[in-house]
């Protein structure tokens, strides 16, 4: 028994000493560190970034120089071990090639040091391999390379300018949702509660008296709200959908026949029956577009328009509910007054033994004015928006692209959806490839983004969500306050993660970032975290204890941020606005703010200029208020420790870069100044350089004044201003 005790204690000894010897030999080797490893989807990383099948793809990763022993690439079918194909700026890439197969090709990295094995996906660094985390190539999937980082301008043209007072809604015209349309004397007055029926008279004119104002702002496509004929100011009620309505084209032939006082029939309504059905009105503000977009493109700008293809309106010509075809040359009967409507499939009617006058049909949210398309019971209506589409991305019109409205909610199924969005997409892609498929979408839109349906979408989850909630704690209607978000830089880049990994790198850079649009408060509104609508607040509390500064902030991330930036309408000019109706006031010319719209054309201009902040990588980076974290430890497995930013710092920083030039975005939304420390070496900042200021805002306003900053040792040393955005630059090519 003594003896069997004097082995064991001999083995232990001897254990201890091989742990000892380990332990020697892993401190004499630099330690793992895990912060220098990247890659992602670029074009740096991925070349080329959206191949086809078939194709051979050079995939690299980025390590500390002389840090690592070996790197392989993991796919479902094979594990490559990559070679080191260049070493620059104390990092070394490793290469890898793969041909791909017509499936989505799934990947993720493999990395060893000595006994330690870690892995990298598209969330980063992680001790075990999630296949969900995988990054993803779908074959075949391109998004157009104009759409990438493009600067959009959204107008809702009502309310833009009346360049043409002939064309003008006029009181009493028509009946519409309980009462009579208005015409709006009052350019500046404010949107009534239920103001679907108001009209300001914006009309494509207008846009077109102003194009010199959005060429000079720096835009480089413009998305209009729905144009074509619709009762209604707003126009996600489709009346035509193969004619621009002549209320913001052009009348060429018009009669009188206004409502009498008390008569909501309107059969009766023969000035807007003239101007809405008139061939020649129609065909006149078809011609205005045509030479609109014709005018865009000569300055080098593009146009897209809204679909609303899951709905139209009750006075669709193909329903025709309030009788406005009824009786008028060249038209058919609509699908409400006659069963044998060559439109009748069209819709999905209830009774069938209610004709004439058959108001048993689904409404899109059990709504009236606007029946639900059947589509999976009608071919020939697929066929007719099919056509739609095509007919607006083909000549004369040459449209650039689609905003598809609540695109998820065409159809009956998720099935059905998917089917006609394939065939969409074939359909507009053959008659313009350039064109882009842009969709609205709440939620995980990942099914809809694999090259044969959408190219990308909205990008309320992956930026308007965030952005809102960190910098301001409301909601995007201001109708929630959350204080556990405000200025929560963990949860803001723990959502960015996640809802990231469901726009591929296509679809994320050329997804619509915008702080505002039509449905949603306005951004400036929301900086004064009041919760609440016009119509239990008033309108006036939408400028009340508003933060100019905040929004600066919003519109430095916006512009720096992966994607398209799209500016709402009048935001660069100081637009307040609960949400809708009264996000959609008029454009303030004469009272907009001049300063706010310098800083956006000045930032814009920025945006433009550097390739890095429009199709760049991303990295968030480390630091707070003089705290950093122990760049010392060890743990078990020798990795680094983490610098995780608080969850209340009201910090945010970030960079992006490509090979050539990098950039550090940093933002202060705290009421106090603060001295930062900030690691940049991770995106390829020399540990030892010099970075330029491009632009700073502040709560006086914003600047241009160049001023430099030292990083030593690979880390910024920096003074913000309270409410502040900094953009910093390093140009590898002047250095």
């Amino acid at each position: 028994m003594i003896n069997d005790r004097e082995d064991w204690t001999e083995m232990e000894h001897e254990k201890a000493d091989i742990k000892k010897r380990m332990q020697y030999i892993l401190n004499m080797r630099p330690v793992f560190n895990k912060e220098a490893l990247f890659s992602d989807g670029t074009e740096y990383y991925r070349i080329p970034a959206e191949p086809k099948a078939g194709d051979t793809v050079t995939i690299k990763f980025r390590t500390q120089r002389n840090n690592v022993d070996s790197v392989y690439l993991v796919s479902q079918e094979q594990r490559v071990q990559m070679e080191i194909c260049g070493t620059e700026n104390g990092f070394d890439y490793y290469s890898a090639q793969v041909t791909i197969g017509a499936d989505i090709f799934r990947y993720y990295f493999e990395i060893q040091y000595g006994w330690v094995t870690c892995y990298y996906n598209n969330q980063g660094v992680c001790m075990k391999h999630e296949g969900r985390m995988d990054f993803e190539i779908y074959p075949g999937f391109d998004t157009p390379k104009w759409a990438k980082g493009a600067v959009m301008y959204q107008i809702y043209v009502d309310r833009f300018l009346n360049g043409d007072p002939t064309n003008d809604v006029v009181t009493g015209e028509y009946h519409y949702i309980g009462d009579k349309s208005v015409q709006v004397e009052q350019w500046n007055k404010i949107p009534a509660v239920m103001g679907v029926r108001e009209f300001y008279g914006g009309d494509l004119q207008g846009i077109m008296n102003k194009l010199d104002y959005l060429q000079d702002l720096g835009v480089e496509v413009i998305y209009l709200n729905p144009i074509f004929v619709s009762p209604s100011n707003h126009k996600y009620d489709c009346q035509d959908y193969d004619h621009i309505d002549p209320h913001i084209g052009r009348i060429v032939a018009d009669c009188d026949g206004l409502l009498s006082p008390g008569d909501s029939d309107n059969s009766h309504a023969l000035k807007y029956i003239r101007r809405v059905t008139d061939k020649r009105n129609l065909e006149a503000s078809n011609k205005l577009f045509q030479e609109l977009v014709e005018e865009i493109h000569r300055r080098g700008m593009k146009v897209i328009l809204d679909g609303v293809f899951n709905h139209c309106g009750s006075f669709n010509k193909w329903m025709d509910r309030e009788r406005i075809y009824e009786n008028q040359e060249g038209y058919e009967k609509g699908a409400y007054v006659s069963a044998d409507s060559p439109y009748r499939s069209f819709f999905c009617f209830q009774d069938q033994n209610r004709w004439p006058y058959n108001p048993t049909y689904d409404g899109w949210w059990t709504h009236d004015t606007l029946p639900k398309l059947n589509y999976e019971e009608s071919e020939e209506l697929c066929r007719t928006i099919l056509d739609v589409g095509r007919k607006w991305v083909s000549p004369p019109y040459n449209v650039d692209g689609w905003r598809l409205d609540v695109a998820a909610d065409l159809g009956h199924s998720n099935d059905f959806n998917h089917h006609f969005w394939k065939e969409f997409r074939r359909t507009v892609k053959e008659a313009n490839p350039d064109a882009v498929i842009l969709a609205e979408h709440y939620g995980n839109p990942e099914s809809w983004l694999r090259g044969d349906e959408w190219d990308t979408v909205m990008n309320y989850d992956a930026f308007m969500e965030p952005v809102t909630w960190f910098l301001t704690g409301m909601e995007k209607h201001s109708d929630e306050y959350r204080e556990d978000l405000y200025g929560n830089s963990e949860a803001f880049i723990g959502a960015m993660k996640h809802h990231m990994q469901s726009l591929h790198m296509g679809a994320l850079y050329g997804a619509m970032n915008e702080l505002s649009n039509h449905d949603h408060s306005r951004f400036m509104t929301r900086t004064n975290e009041k919760v609440g609508r016009a119509a239990t607040l008033g309108t006036a509390a939408a400028e009340e204890g508003i933060k100019p500064a905040v929004f600066r902030e919003a519109v430095v991330v916006q512009m720096t941020w992966p994607g398209a930036p799209t500016i709402y309408y009048g935001d660069e000019a100081g637009l307040c606005g609960f949400t809708d109706p009264d996000n959609r006031r008029t454009y303030p010319w004469g009272k907009e703010d001049i300063v706010l719209i310098d800083f956006h054309r000045d930032i814009i201009r920025i945006h433009k200029e550097h390739e890095a902040l429009r199709t760049g990588s991303l990295m968030f980076l480390k630091g707070d208020d003089n705290l950093r974290g122990d760049d010392n430890l060890r743990g078990d497995d020798n990795l680094r420790g983490d610098n995780n930013l608080r969850g209340d710092d009201n910090l945010l920083c970030y960079a992006r870069f490509n090979r050539r030039e990098q950039f550090v975005v940093l933002v202060n939304n705290k009421e106090q100044e603060r001295d930062v420390e900030l690691e940049v070496w991770q995106c390829g900042i020399p540990k030892k350089a010099v970075l330029e200021r491009v632009i700073i805002s502040n709560e006086t306003g914003y600047s241009l004044m160049p001023k430099q900053y030292e990083v030593a040792d690979g880390v910024l040393k920096i003074s913000l201003q309270k409410y502040s955005a900094v953009i910093l630059m390093y140009d590898r090519s002047e250095n």
